[in-house]
């Protein structure tokens, strides 16, 4: 009896030293929670802001996501990136990445006003010439771009289509080069000008086609046999210009070709730009040299002309500039005397759908052919139109692309008006007004 209720003793002695524990357990984990590791979540990226010129943003980050809040505006200049990680696909979205990711904001040259007048212009004259694709950029007489607008608009935040058969996505602007057509006659014109070569009074027998080394070069507008060179830019004629231009050697045109940056790969730096297509002359045949004069056989973008064309402003080629920190580059390449008799030329011979009453516009049309499948088509052409607002004294340098218009076809009839809207929203933006009779 006594080895049994030993055995007993000591298993309520177990009992109760167990419970004693147990109760000190759980008065430990009253008094004392065990800490939980965690592993914090990651910091997300906050990618850095593009804000207009007068601090409007433009792109900026949300906690939802990348957000744009002018929605379709500027938004093939501006880009878009990845829906997840936000790396930038496409733009300046994807041109100024690295930084962007690092935090690193950016102030555009951009005016937002202008942007929206330019695109209401642009999508409105696209949507009746039934064209393919278009641009149109709004420059300063500094350089500084006000305005690049593309079109058909595009959403950026929008479910995305095929990008091989929806290039509404495209910044076209930088990224399609295209031959300019007549609008490269002012060019022209101002180094015959310069090099003495010519006057605008310089008459020359044009007429309406000419055979060039086994090639026919033809007019389309019909002229009198013989014309000034003032009067080859009212005409257009693609013959008179290239007899005038035979008194200036191919270097030399080539020359200014440089100095007006038309075979730069990229005028802006740090921003994808589609290199000009252009040979060296020592690669041009007489009937190359010949359409190099009224802006065939070589390639450039909408970007790459207006720069050219700012400088009839003063007889100065200003680098274009985007941003605002941007460093300002400037070079002579005309006189004034050559920029401002050329721009009279282009006023007095303007389209007259390019005219808007009360104001002296100034500029010159394009009809470029497009090659397709190795010749140039019959059906294919992009409408040009370059031009000053106003022409006497320019505030800003307008250039018009018009891709593969349906039924009319001709800068003076596609890309002639678009211009006019965008000069007629400008003046009364500026508060410019109509001059008087005689000034």
């Amino acid at each position: 009896m006594t080895l049994g209720l030993g055995r007993v003793s000591w298993v309520f002695l177990g009992l109760a030293l167990w419970l004693v524990l147990f109760a000190l357990g759980l008065y430990s984990l009253v008094t004392h929670p065990p800490r939980i590791l965690t592993v914090p979540p990651p910091t997300p990226v906050v990618r850095g802001t593009l804000y207009a010129q007068d601090g409007t943003p433009l792109a900026l980050s949300l906690k939802e996501g990348r957000y744009y809040p002018l929605g379709t505006s500027a938004s093939q200049l501006l880009g878009f990136g990845e829906r997840g990680s936000g790396r930038g696909l496409e733009g300046l979205e994807r041109d100024l990445n690295a930084a962007l990711e690092a935090g690193r904001s950016f102030t555009l040259t951009l005016d937002p006003w202008i942007q929206a007048m330019a695109e209401r212009a642009l999508w409105e004259g696209l949507a009746r010439s039934r064209g393919a694709y278009g641009t149109l950029l709004v420059m300063d007489r500094n350089g500084d771009l006000k305005a690049v607008a593309n079109g058909p608009a595009f959403d950026p935040l929008a479910p995305r289509k095929d990008p091989a058969k929806d290039v509404s996505w495209r910044n076209h602007a930088f990224l399609v080069p295209l031959e300019v057509g007549s609008t490269m006659k002012a060019l022209t014109a101002a180094m015959l000008l310069e090099e003495g070569a010519a006057s605008l009074t310089t008459r020359v027998e044009a007429p309406m086609h000419r055979v060039v080394d086994g090639w026919t070069i033809r007019d389309v507008v019909p002229h009198p046999p013989v014309l000034t060179l003032a009067e080859v830019l009212r005409y257009s004629s693609n013959v008179g210009i290239s007899l005038l231009a035979e008194a200036l050697p191919k270097q030399v045109f080539y020359r200014y070709m440089e100095r007006l940056h038309l075979t730069d790969p990229s005028p802006l730096p740090g921003v994808r730009v589609a290199a000009p297509v252009v040979n060296p002359p020592n690669a041009w045949s007489p009937a190359a040299y010949a359409n190099h004069t009224f802006g065939q056989g070589f390639l450039v973008t909408p970007l790459h002309l207006a720069a050219a064309f700012n400088a009839l402003v003063d007889g100065t080629y200003r680098s274009p500039r985007l941003f605002t920190h941007q460093e300002a580059k400037s070079e002579q390449v005309f006189s004034q005397a050559t920029a401002r008799a050329i721009r009279q030329a282009l006023q007095e011979g303007l389209a007259p759908r390019a005219q808007l009453a009360g104001y002296p516009l100034a500029g010159k049309t394009g009809t470029a052919q497009v090659v397709v499948n190795g010749r140039y088509s019959r059906e294919v052409f992009t409408a040009w139109f370059a031009g000053f607002v106003p022409g006497d004294q320019p505030l800003y340098t307008v250039v018009v692309a018009i891709h593969y218009p349906k039924g009319e076809v001709h800068g003076s009839q596609v890309a002639a008006p678009i211009f006019r809207e965008v000069a007629a929203a400008l003046l009364a933006y500026r508060g410019v007004p109509p001059y008087a009779e005689g000034r």
